[in-house]
């Protein structure tokens, strides 16, 4: 039965890993405990993308965190895309009126600030080049 590797084997493909975090997982985690698994993550050089992304209350505090966590020398911050899902759910005007679009699933990009650029942004495309430094 052949050896699992993990991303730091030094015998590990060079390239860049990406996380792919469903809403289930995140559903179940408190604001802290999601930051810091996405700042765990970026910290290691990785791309996370969220199924369903924060809140704005868990996106301003994601980068209050990463502001004090910045080091010149370490962690040159994130960079951050997010765009939402498509209005599959109530788009009528009781619906808006109500404010269900506040809670609308949406797909969100993090990586690191020297490590990701985006090219691109619109409703239905993020395009990002990502270099591996």
């Amino acid at each position: 039965m052949p050896k699992a590797t993990n991303a730091d084997d030094s015998d590990a493909p060079d390239g860049v890993q990406i996380d792919l975090i469903s809403g289930e997982r995140m559903a179940g985690m408190a604001t802290m405990e999601k930051i810091r698994m996405i700042l765990d993550g970026v910290h290691d050089g990785n791309i996370v993308i969220l199924e369903e992304g924060l809140t704005p209350d868990e996106e301003s505090r994601l980068i209050e965190v990463t502001m004090a966590e910045i080091s010149p020398d370490e962690f040159n911050g994130i960079e951050i895309e997010t765009y939402p899902k498509s209005e599959t759910r109530d788009s009528s005007l009781l619906g808006r009126i109500m404010g269900s679009d506040e809670t609308e699933a949406k797909l969100t990009v993090i990586g690191p600030a020297n490590q990701i650029e985006t090219l691109h942004k619109d409703e239905t495309l993020i395009s990002a080049l990502v270099s591996r430094n």
